[in-house]
């Protein structure tokens, strides 16, 4: 699982919405790109996803992390994100339509 930075390409389930990544934390960088921690994802813009029509929200924002946090690594006391982050998303159906990764930004470092 690599860890996630910056420059990582998280999108919704319908692939072509984009999460907009923001970092919190100055510390720790890859390349010189800030790796992403607890939090980073969630809560995030989503820009382009198709999922539109008539009673169907597309995917606008980003909801809590299920899955992907590093349960050994932590900076500043935040879990670093890993490739395999996952969670809800706003769109419609509610509690279904769900975020990935795509690319992890880097890869160098990784957990085991």
């Amino acid at each position: 699982m690599l860890w996630l930075t910056e420059d990582a390409i998280l999108v919704c389930s319908h692939e072509t919405g984009i999460v907009i990544n923001t970092t919190t934390q100055n510390f720790v960088r890859i390349n010189r790109r800030r790796v992403l921690v607890e939090n980073n994802p969630e809560n995030r813009g989503i820009v382009g996803c198709p999922n539109i029509g008539v009673g169907i929200k597309p995917c606008t924002t980003t909801l809590k992390v299920k899955q992907g946090y590093s349960g050994f690594i932590r900076i500043n006391g935040h879990r670093v994100c890993l490739s395999t982050v996952t969670g809800l998303t706003d769109g419609t159906p509610p509690g279904v339509v769900t975020y990935k990764v795509r690319n992890s930004g880097q890869n160098l470092i990784r957990e085991s």
